[in-house]
């Protein structure tokens, strides 16, 4: 392997290369356990992991690895067992206003608005809505939906409720997104296209991004680093640093054969992404 391809597969506590960059969210010793009627499922065991500022980080894995356990961790939504983590230094005890989360199905409102359901949150948190309302239409624009409005959920397309979505969560300028496969049930065509403006909106706003994803191609193409985790219990198998220069487009993943890191850096993620593993129940997906 060429250390000038890919600079390293990192041992599972390993950190950016990078030093410099301040570090937006710190994950140390963490595991979790669901007490269920009939045993015990330990879903995360001694995660450890380090993301920084402006990063992009994609985690891969088989279903049932604890991936969107430890994404709703680090929201806040759910306690861990053991361990700790904390964002811009503050541990998470409850979920923050300056982090987002975009689930795997657009959760909008059906009787609301294209709108109405971008400045739900606005309701919620006792914002001024006309301020907000401002920002949300510029969003909005930027996504494409500016003649769009009006119009109800039914009225939209699978990739346009998730541009309404990404909308909702951009308007309120998150300093941290955390995505659970947001582009999972969309087309080849759309998933792509809604990958580059997902780039393209967090690069330009400075928004750290950690996103859970099943397609490793989806989140080379995406990521400055691959945290690749082990069947349940979920542990850190190793994080891979993704070489490609950035802007990036599409077209660096239609290449074949691959450009020269990508030949390098898709095998080492296959090499930690088992293919064997537990089998047993899927609870902690």
């Amino acid at each position: 392997m060429s250390s000038a391809v890919l600079s390293k597969v990192e041992a599972p506590a390993g950190a950016s290369r990078s030093e410099a960059a301040v570090a937006i969210v710190e994950v140390r010793g963490l595991s979790k356990i669901f007490h269920l009627e009939d045993r015990d499922v330990v879903a995360l065991e001694g995660v450890d992991v380090t993301i920084r500022e402006r990063e992009f980080v994609s985690f891969v894995g088989r279903s049932g690895c604890g991936k969107s356990t430890l994404l709703n961790i680090i929201a806040g939504l759910l306690d861990a067992t053991s361990g700790t983590v904390d964002i811009s230094g503050q541990p998470v005890i409850e979920p923050f206003r300056h982090v987002g989360f975009m689930f795997q199905a657009p959760v909008l409102l059906p009787w609301r608005t294209v709108e109405s359901n971008v400045l739900l949150p606005a309701e919620v948190m006792g914002l001024n809505v006309a301020t907000v309302r401002e920002k949300a239409r510029s969003v909005l624009a930027t996504v494409g939906l500016s003649d769009f409005l009006t119009a109800y959920p039914k009225q939209l397309s699978g990739g346009m409720q998730q541009r309404v979505a990404l909308a909702r969560v951009l308007t309120y300028e998150p300093k941290l997104l955390l995505m659970d496969e947001p582009f999972g049930a969309l087309d080849e065509f759309t998933r792509e296209a809604m990958n580059l403006e997902l780039l393209r909106l967090a690069e330009s706003a400075g928004i750290t991004v950690i996103f859970v994803t099943h397609n490793i191609s989806e989140a080379v193409f995406l990521s400055n680093r691959v945290v690749v985790m082990t069947p349940r219990p979920g542990k850190v198998a190793g994080i891979v640093d993704i070489p490609l220069p950035r802007p990036r487009e599409i077209a660096v993943m239609q290449q074949c054969p691959w450009p020269a890191p990508l030949e390098v850096v898709l095998p080492e993620v296959w090499v930690l992404s088992p293919i064997g593993g537990r089998t047993d129940g899927e609870e902690a997906a």
